[in-house]
């Protein structure tokens, strides 16, 4: 009997659990670098994620450098506070603060405070190295073996402009959703590389719309980044992207809402 109990117990652990993990929000709504803008908050600041958890965002996007010493931090820029983060030692780098008292978050952090809650996915964009194609490579298995020691799969999608990373990437993790922000490969060239979608730039959309559509009938997904604009914002919703990056979350809302 006790066998039986624990059991079932374990069965409706599991069942919840999935469940919770398959419960994301489905709004096509990224913020981009956190919902930092309406507040006042860092970009890529763990305030700034907290800030669209809280909007319920289907996802909150960060950007992910490798210190001189081999730990991934977020930040957007090569530069943390004047320092350049790739020849920078970790140490170094968390002797300064973020306006809001925040230290540089590494990614484990990051992911650790994303992986309380089970509605906003967390967007991972590996960043090109400018040191080498190496060193973007190697970022992106860092990112790789991190997010599978914290068994954060289900919470993580990846992006990046190196083409080379989001292959690596793929490689290490062949169920991993990488999507290609750069803009020049078109959805076939994606498919065949075994990416998740595209991520380009609005101006790029506007100019191939038609890549829309064949990428969603490739079974691709479409982010479009980074949006601001609330006619672009309506033209994307009318095209039925699948997701749309913003430093406006809110007016995003406001315009999906009012559909």
């Amino acid at each position: 009997m006790l066998r039986l109990l624990l059991a079932s117990l374990a069965l409706v652990m599991t069942t919840a659990l999935s469940f919770s993990q398959g419960s994301f929000h489905k709004n096509s709504v990224i913020a981009h670098r956190g919902a930092w803008k309406a507040n006042g908050l860092p970009q890529n600041s763990i305030a700034s994620l907290n800030e669209a958890v809280r909007l319920q965002c289907e996802g909150s996007e960060f950007d992910v450098w490798m210190t001189a010493d081999g730990v991934p931090v977020v930040n957007h820029d090569a530069d943390f506070l004047e320092m350049p983060i790739e020849t920078t030692s970790f140490k170094e780098l968390r002797s300064k603060k973020l306006p809001n008292g925040e230290k540089i978050p590494t990614v484990k952090e990051y992911l650790k405070r994303g992986m309380k809650q089970n509605g906003t996915k967390l967007i991972v964009e590996v960043k090109p190295s400018k040191i080498s194609v190496a060193r973007s490579e190697e970022l992106a298995a860092k990112c790789v073996a991190i997010v599978k020691d914290m068994k954060a799969e289900k919470w993580v999608d990846y992006i990046t402009f190196s083409y080379e990373a989001g292959k690596k990437i793929i490689e290490l993790d062949p169920k991993a959703n990488v999507a290609y922000l750069n803009g020049e490969k078109s959805p076939a060239e994606l498919k065949e590389a075994g990416f998740f979608g595209f991520d380009y730039n609005i101006r790029i959309v506007r100019a191939k719309p038609e890549w829309i559509k064949e990428a969603q009938e490739l079974g691709l997904t479409v982010n479009v980044w980074t949006v601001n604009n609330p006619e672009d914002m309506q033209w994307l919703l009318d095209q039925k992207v699948d997701f749309i990056t913003t430093d406006e979350p809110e007016l995003l809302f406001g315009l999906i809402q009012g559909k």
